[in-house]
C-alpha cells in the first residue's frame, strides 16, 4: 500500500527536507515545474513536436511559483505563453518571487482580476495550466476571483468542450477550488461553479486524499504523480491514510495438508421466504474467497427455497434468538454475517445474540438499520472483531451528527472529509468501519485508515448494481473465517471486490462478482 497525504503532511515533508539541507525550496519548485512539463508531453506527445499556445494561471503562493516555472520551460521550448497572476507580485513567497522574476525576463504577466477572459472563448489555445491555489487553499474564494474562475470554467467546461476538442486543461497538484484533504468543492462567493475540471492533474511525491475522495477523481481527470526527489518519511499509524492497491498478502494459498475447518466456517444469517437472495450472494462470496465451510441460516419457512438454490453451501434454520444461541454453541462457526436480507425486526432479535459470543462479525444492511433509533444500543454490544459496512444512508442512520458535518457545504480548507468521518465513526463504534462508495474508506478505532478508490484506471461504475454490497459483506466474512484480522479483511475484501468488477467489465450483476475470484487469484499467483 502507498500513503495518501493531507496538505499539511505534504508541507511538513517538504519543510523537513529543506531544513535538513537535503534540498532547497527553489530546487523543489524547479523539479515540480519540470515534472508538469514532462507529464504534459508524456500524455500528449504531439505537443512536444512543435510550438503551441499556452495560458498559465498563477496564484499568490508556491503553486503559482510552479506555474512560473512551467511557463518559462514552455517558452524555452518555443511555445507562445500568456501568464496571468492573481494577487500582488510583491507579496509572493520568496521562491515563487524568484521564478516570477525569471519569467519576467522572458515575457509579461497580466492581472487575472483585470481580465474578463473573453478571448478564452474566442481565441484558440492548446493548453491552460492551472497554478492558482493547489493544495494551499484554506479560505473561501473571494468574490472577484470567483467571478473570473467561473468565467474560465464556463468558457472551457463543460458546455464548449465538444466544440474545442484540441484544448487541454492541466492542474498543478489539484484543480483549483477542490479541497486537497476532502475532495470537496469549496464554495466561494459565486457558488460551486468557481472550480476547474482538468484533463490532467500532476501532483508530487504522493497523491493527496482529495484526489481519491468525493469529487476528486471527477475533477482531476487523469492523475499523474511525479517524484521531486523527496525522501519518504513515514507518518504515524494514527495519522497515515493508505491507498489500498493490492491484496496485502491477506489471501494465502491453501496448503495440501489443510482441511476445510482449517479455513473457517462462516455463518450467514438470512431472512424469511422470498428475502433470501442477499444472504445467498453473501454466502457465495464467502465460499469463493476461501472459507472452508459456509452455512446460511434462514427462517424455517425459507429452508426449502434456499435448498433449491444452494449446493456447496449448507443450511441451518434459525427461527428465533434461542435457536441461534444453540447454533452458535458450535465454536467452529468462527465468522458471522448479519444484515443482507435479514429483516429489521429479525435483526433486532438476532444481532444481540450474535455479538454476545464475540466471534468475528460483519454487520451490514438491516443489521445496521435496525438500530437507527438508538445507535448507542448497538455500539454498547460491538467488540473489536466486528466490521460495520454502511453505505451513505446507513452511515447517516447510525452516525447522524457525523454525517451532518460531512454533508455540510465546504467553504474553506481543509474541509471535513470522509476520512475524518469514518475515523470518528470507528472510534465511537469501537470497531472497524467500512464506509462504502467509489471512495470506500476503511478505519479502525485506533485511527488506522485506508481508502479503496474505484477511480481513474480502477473506475468500475458497474459496481453500482443491486446485491453488490451483499457480495462485499460475504468477501469480508470469508476472510474473517480464514483468520484475517478485521481491518485487513475489510481492506482486502474491498480491493478484491473492485478487481472482480474490473475482471468482468460492463454488464456486471452481483452474481458475477464471486465467479471472477478464481481468475483474479490466478493473476495474483494464489
Amino acid at each position: 500500500m502507498t500513503e495518501l497525504l493531507t496538505a499539511a503532511q505534504m508541507r511538513a515533508i517538504e519543510t523537513a527536507a529543506i531544513e535538513s539541507g537535503e534540498v532547497t525550496g527553489l530546487e523543489l519548485m524547479e523539479r515540480a515545474g519540470r515534472g508538469v512539463v514532462d507529464a504534459i508531453f508524456e500524455e500528449w506527445p504531439e505537443l512536444a513536436k512543435t510550438s503551441h499556445i499556452a495560458v498559465v494561471l498563477c496564484g499568490p503562493g508556491n503553486n503559482g511559483g510552479d506555474g512560473f516555472v512551467v511557463a518559462r520551460l514552455l517558452k524555452e521550448w518555443g511555445w507562445e505563453v500568456e501568464v496571468f497572476l492573481y494577487g500582488d507580485a510583491d507579496k509572493l513567497p520568496p521562491d515563487a518571487r524568484v521564478n516570477y522574476e525569471r519569467w519576467m525576463a522572458l515575457g509579461e504577466v497580466q492581472d487575472l482580476i483585470a481580465e474578463t477572459f473573453p478571448h478564452l472563448s474566442e481565441v484558440h489555445f492548446d493548453l491552460v495550466c492551472d497554478a492558482l491555489f493547489g493544495t494551499g487553499l484554506v479560505r473561501p474564494i473571494e468574490a472577484d476571483a470567483a467571478k473570473v474562475l467561473r468565467q474560465i470554467r464556463l468558457a472551457i467546461w463543460p458546455y464548449e468542450r465538444s466544440l474545442r476538442p484540441t484544448e487541454r486543461f492541466v492542474s498543478i497538484d489539484i484543480p483549483t477550488a477542490l479541497c486537497s484533504d476532502s475532495g470537496e468543492v469549496l464554495e466561494g462567493a459565486m457558488g460551486p461553479l468557481a472550480h476547474f475540471r482538468a484533463d490532467l492533474t500532476v501532483s508530487f511525491h504522493c497523491a493527496k486524499l482529495g484526489h481519491h475522495l468525493n469529487f476528486g477523481p471527477e475533477l482531476s481527470g487523469k492523475l499523474v504523480v511525479k517524484s521531486i526527489g523527496l525522501t519518504n518519511r513515514l507518518i504515524s499509524r494514527r495519522e497515515a491514510v493508505r491507498d489500498v492497491n493490492n491484496a496485502s498478502g491477506a489471501v494465502h494459498e491453501k496448503e495440501t495438508w489443510h482441511h476445510k475447518y482449517t479455513h473457517g466456517h462462516a455463518l450467514i444469517l438470512s431472512g424469511p421466504s422470498g428475502k433470501g437472495g442477499a444472504a445467498r450472494l453473501s454466502a457465495r462470496g464467502a465460499l469463493r474467497i476461501g472459507a472452508g465451510l459456509v452455512t446460511v441460516a434462514p427462517t424455517p419457512g425459507a429452508l426449502q427455497e434456499n435448498a433449491a438454490r444452494l449446493d456447496a453451501i449448507m443450511l441451518s434454520p434459525v427461527g428465533d434468538a434461542q435457536t441461534l444461541q444453540a447454533v452458535l454453541a458450535d465454536e467452529r462457526l468462527n465468522a458471522l454475517c448479519l444484515g443482507p436480507g435479514l429483516g429489521v425486526d429479525r435483526a433486532r432479535d438476532l444481532v444481540p445474540v450474535a455479538l454476545a459470543v464475540k466471534r468475528a462479525t460483519v454487520l451490514d444492511a438491516d443489521a445496521l438499520t435496525a438500530f437507527k433509533d438508538d445507535p448507542s444500543a448497538l455500539f454498547d454490544m460491538l467488540h473489536e472483531n466486528c466490521v460495520l459496512t454502511p453505505h451513505a444512508g446507513e452511515f447517516a442512520r447510525l452516525f447522524p451528527d457525523i454525517a451532518e458535518k460531512l454533508n455540510a457545504p465546504a467553504t474553506k480548507g481543509p474541509a471535513y472529509s470522509k476520512v475524518d468521518a469514518t475515523r470518528e465513526a470507528a472510534a465511537r463504534a469501537g470497531c472497524v468501519v467500512l464506509f462504502k462508495g467509489p471512495d470506500t474508506v476503511i478505519a479502525a478505532p485506533d485511527g488506522a485508515c485506508s481508502i479503496n478508490s474505484a477511480a481513474y484506471e480502477r473506475s468500475a461504475p458497474w459496481l453500482a448494481t443491486a446485491g453488490s454490497g451483499d457480495v462485499l459483506a460475504g468477501f469480508i466474512t470469508g476472510l474473517l473465517a480464514r483468520g484475517v484480522a478485521p481491518l485487513q479483511a475489510a481492506e482486502t475484501g474491498a480491493w478484491l471486490h473492485v478487481e472482480c468488477a474490473l475482471e468482468f467489465g460492463p454488464g456486471l450483476i452481483a452474481e458475477d462478482l464471486p465467479e471472477q475470484l478464481p481468475s483474479v487469484f490466478r493473476k495474483l499467483g494464489v
